[in-house]
C-alpha cells in the first residue's frame, strides 16, 4: 500500500513537471525496454527462482520509492548547492557526479536491505542478490526513463525539432544502455552475495561496503561522460561499461553452475534414503532436463502441472542448498524443521514429478551419468530403486505365450486376443504397480534422515564433536 502511494505521488510529480501529453508519451516509451530486461534477470535465476512476490516487491520498490527517495534528495541537494557553493564548478554537474550516485544507489540497495531483513533465507548467494539488485533498478530505470523521455518530448515541441530529441534520448537510454542502471547495482548485488558465502566475518563487512561503492563510483563515471565532450560516452561505455557487464554476468552464470553441481550431488542422498527416484538428482541439476520435464507436463497435464514441476525443482534446489550449507559448517537455523518441510512438498508432488523426470533422463540424458549413487549391495533402500519407467506410454505387446499358437488350427491363442498392454494413470496420479514388481514410488513415506555429521537434531546448528557414523547408511537387514 505503501509502494502504490509512492508510486501515485511519483507519477503525480512526473505529470506535472512535463505535462500531460508529454508524460503519456514518456509512459509508453518506457515500457518497451522493461520487459527484456525483467526476462532476462529472471532467466539468470532460473536455476534457484526466487518466489514472484520478492520480485515484484523490489520492482515496484525502485519504481516507486526508490525514485520517489532520489528525486527528493536529489532536488534538496542542488537548492543547497546553488546556495552554499562558490565555486567555478557548475552545482548541477557538481550534484551529478557527487550527490545523485550516493543517493540513487543506496535507495536502491534499500531494497535488497529489507529482503534480507525480513526474506533473508531466500537469498542463498550472488545469484539471487544480483537479480534481486537488477530488477530493483530496472524499476528505478522505468521511472527514470519516463522523466527523461517525457523532457525530451516537451523540448522537441519548444524547439520545433520533430522528434530528433526524443528519439535520441530513447537510443541512448533504452537500446543502447537499457541494462546501465541494473549494472550499477549488480555490483552491490555481487558484495553482498559474495558476504553470504564468506565464512569470515571480516569478509561479511566488508564485501556490502565494497561493492555499494563499486556501484557509486560507476553511476558518478557514467554521469560524467557527458562532461568529457562529445568522446566522453562513448570512452566510458567501451572501457569501463561494456567490461563489466561481460564480467558479472559471466560470474553470475559460474555461481548458477556451481549451484546446479551442489543439486547435482547432495540429492544423491535422498534418493538412497527413498524420498527421491535415483535419476531425479541429475535431472533436477540440469536445466535442460527441467526444462523438457516442464513441456512433457505442460502436454501431459495443464499449464498449472508446469508451475507446479517447476516450484518442485526449485524446492529441490533450496533443499540441496540447505543440506550443503549445513554439510559444510555454516549456520542454519531452524535446519530439520525446514529440511522436513521441503522432503514433505517434494513428496506430495512426487506422482507429477517422477514421471516428467524419466521422460527428461530419456529424451535430455544429463552429462554427469557417474554421480548416479549405485544400490548398496549388502542391502537395498528403502522401497527399492524406482527405475525409469519404461512402460510410459504403454506399447502394444503380443508375445507367445503357452499352449496352441499359430498355425495349430484354434487360433490366436486361446480364447479372445489378449489386451493391447493396459490403460495408463491419469498424469500426476500414482500409477498401479504391475503385478510381481515392487510399488514404483516406495513406502508410504520414507522416514526423515537425520541432521548432517556434526548437526545434532533439533537445534539446527553445528555441532563441536559429531557422530562418527554415516548418516545416509541404508538400514541394516
Amino acid at each position: 500500500m505503501l509502494l502504490a502511494l509512492c508510486g501515485l505521488v511519483m507519477l503525480g510529480l512526473v505529470r506535472e513537471e512535463t505535462g500531460t501529453e508529454a508524460f503519456l508519451v514518456g509512459l509508453f516509451l518506457a515500457v518497451l525496454p522493461a520487459p527484456a530486461v525483467v526476462l532476462a534477470f529472471r532467466w539468470l535465476g532460473r536455476a534457484h527462482p526466487l518466489p514472484w512476490r520478492t520480485h515484484a516487491f523490489v520492482l515496484a520498490w525502485g519504481a516507486c520509492a526508490g525514485t520517489l527517495i532520489a528525486l527528493v534528495a536529489n532536488s534538496f541537494a542542488a537548492v543547497w548547492l546553488a546556495d552554499a557553493w562558490a565555486h567555478p564548478v557548475d552545482p548541477d554537474t557538481l550534484a551529478a557526479l557527487a550527490v545523485a550516485p550516493v543517493v540513487e544507489e543506496s535507495a536502491k540497495a534499500a531494497a535488497l536491505l529489507l529482503v534480507l531483513v525480513f526474506r533473508g533465507r531466500l537469498i542463498r548467494g550472488p545469484v539471487d542478490a544480483v537479480v534481486l539488485t537488477g530488477l530493483t533498478a530496472t524499476g528505478f530505470a522505468f521511472t527514470e526513463n519516463i522523466l527523461y523521455l517525457a523532457k525530451a518530448f516537451g523540448s522537441d515541441r519548444e524547439e520545433g525539432t520533430g522528434a530528433a530529441i526524443t528519439v535520441a534520448t530513447f537510443f541512448v537510454r533504452a537500446i543502447f544502455s537499457p541494462f546501465a542502471h541494473p549494472l550499477f547495482t549488480c555490483m552491490t548485488g555481487l558484495g553482498v552475495g559474495l558476504a553470504l558465502l564468506s565464512r569470515r566475518r571480516v569478509g561479511r563487512v566488508l564485501l556490502p561496503v565494497a561493492g555499494l561503492l563499486l556501484a557509486m563510483a560507476m553511476h558518478a563515471a557514467w554521469n560524467g561522460s557527458t562532461v568529457l565532450g562529445p568522446l566522453g560516452f562513448p570512452l566510458v561505455y567501451v572501457t569501463i561499461m561494456i567490461p563489466a557487464l561481460g564480467l558479472t554476468v559471466w560470474l553470475v552464470l559460474w555461481h548458477r553452475q556451481r549451484e546446479l553441481r551442489t543439486v547435482r550431488e547432495t540429492l544423491p542422498r535422498y534418493a538412497l534414503a527413498g524420498w527421491l527416484s535415483p535419476y531425479e538428482p541429475l535431472a533436477l541439476g540440469s536445466l535442460r532436463s527441467r526444462r523438457v520435464a516442464a513441456e512433457f507436463a505442460s502436454y501431459h497435464g495443464a499449464r498449472a502441472d508446469a508451475r507446479r514441476l517447476r516450484l518442485y525443482a526449485a524446492a529441490a534446489t533450496r533443499l540441496a542448498l540447505l543440506r550443503s550449507d549445513a554439510e559444510r559448517g555454516r549456520r542454519v537455523p531452524d535446519f530439520v524443521r525446514r529440511e522436513r518441510a521441503l522432503l514433505d512438498h517434494l513428496w506430495r508432488e512426487r506422482a507429477l514429478a517422477r514421471p516428467a523426470f524419466a521422460h527428461s533422463w530419456r529424451l535430455a540424458p544429463p552429462r554427469a551419468p557417474h554421480l548416479l549413487p549405485a544400490q548398496p549391495a549388502s542391502a537395498a533402500a528403502p522401497g527399492g530403486w524406482y527405475a525409469p519407467p519404461t512402460w510410459w506410454p504403454p506399447t502394444p505387446s503380443h508375445g507367445y505365450g503357452q499352449g496352441p499358437g499359430y498355425g495349430q488350427g484354434l487360433g490366436y491363442g486361446q480364447g479372445a486376443p489378449p489386451p493391447y498392454g493396459r490403460a495408463p494413470a491419469p498424469y500426476g496420479a500414482s500409477p498401479a504397480p504391475y503385478p510381481g514388481s515392487p510399488a514404483p514410488y516406495g513406502p508410504a513415506k520414507p522416514p526423515y534422515a537425520p541432521a548432517p555429521t556434526g548437526m545434532p537434531t533439533g537445534t539446527g546448528q553445528p555441532a563441536r564433536e559429531g557422530a562418527r557414523h554415516d548418516p545416509w547408511a541404508p538400514p541394516r537387514s
